[in-house]
């Protein structure tokens, strides 16, 4: 066990649920509370027997560890599962952009309908704190997985006033792509041989990054932090994607083919129409709901200017290449 696994956490004796649990952040998540808390139960909740059995395998029949096939679109089974648990991490979702354009309600039924049905089990079996994952694309959305997530992060902030006197609090974290993990294009830019073609959309297009360390330590912190209601995003760095080939792929040829539907030229992850509820903290911004219910404590931090917008193409911290090779070492 780390010697991390002395310090005191607010998941120490903690049964900790991760829907999504056998995805790249999941794994990793669950890498981290076994390897470095005290949690006494850890629940992988996914769709996938397959990927539980080989995590199972990696973990060698961890008494701590358990795995519970299921779909948050399932109701019961959502109730059956938070039994007992006192902090969940709602990492499900799908997440593909073009699927999603040709099965829209498959997306509304897990990213909205699987959300309320996290948030009344989560209330009615008693969980004390939930924190949602979100993306850059729920703010301002152009695309229908965009469009869902925005629904998802008002329903977890509302079901603060849900919950009322219960103990239950939701908050969401929000946050760019993710270097290395599953569906990333950095593999694929690592494959790339010299000469072949890389099809990038417009050569101006920029994106948020943040290592899979970074974002789960962040989501740890979150549920030590958080109040309730609010939306956390981290300040992380800007990296132009044609860069990013550049640095990735330096002999590859580039192919420009234009932005494909449902695609910003630049991510957003604080909106202007946000900036008048955001806080600004030292390493992060905070989020506040547009209405705060009865006795509940508000977050401290700096209000941004009204006219603040986080996106990446005005981002006052940008990846060059000797960085970008240390994050993803």
């Amino acid at each position: 066990m780390s010697s991390q696994a002395s310090r005191s956490s607010i998941f120490d004796g903690q049964s900790v649920l991760v829907t999504g649990g056998t995805g790249s952040f999941g794994r990793k998540f669950v890498h981290i509370l076994i390897r470095e808390t005290q949690a006494s139960r850890v629940i992988v909740f996914s769709r996938d027997e397959f990927k539980q059995s080989q995590m199972e395998q990696a973990y060698e029949e961890n008494e701590r560890l358990r795995f519970f096939i299921g779909d948050v679109r399932d109701r019961q089974r959502l109730y059956r599962a938070f039994d007992g648990v006192g902090v969940v991490i709602h990492a499900a979702a799908l997440k593909r952009i073009p699927a999603a354009e040709y099965n829209p309600f498959e997306f509304v039924k897990t990213n909205i309908l699987g959300v309320q049905n996290i948030i009344d089990a989560a209330i009615d079996r008693g969980v004390r704190r939930v924190v949602a994952l979100s993306t850059d694309k729920a703010s301002s959305p152009v695309n229908l997985y965009g469009a869902t997530k925005l629904v998802s992060d008002k329903l977890f902030v509302a079901g603060n006033a849900y919950a009322g006197s219960k103990v239950t609090r939701f908050a969401v974290v929000r946050y760019g792509n993710v270097l290395g993990s599953r569906g990333s294009v950095i593999p694929l830019l690592r494959k790339l041989g010299p000469n072949e073609v890389f099809p990038l959309t417009d050569s101006r297009m920029t994106r948020f990054w943040i290592t899979l360390d970074h974002g789960v330590r962040f989501v740890m912190r979150v549920v030590e932090e958080m109040v309730g209601g609010e939306v956390f995003v981290p300040k992380i760095p800007s990296m132009k994607l044609a860069d990013l080939v550049r640095a990735l792929a330096p002999e590859a040829k580039i192919e420009t083919v234009g932005v494909r539907p449902g695609e910003k030229l630049h991510e957003e992850m604080i909106s202007v129409s946000d900036a008048r509820r955001t806080l600004e903290r030292d390493d992060h911004y905070v989020i506040c709901p547009e209405i705060w219910w009865s006795g509940q404590e508000r977050p401290e931090g700096k209000p941004v200017p009204e006219d603040f917008r986080y996106s990446s193409d005005q981002n006052d911290d940008w990846l060059d290449q000797d960085r970008l090779t240390t994050l993803l070492d």
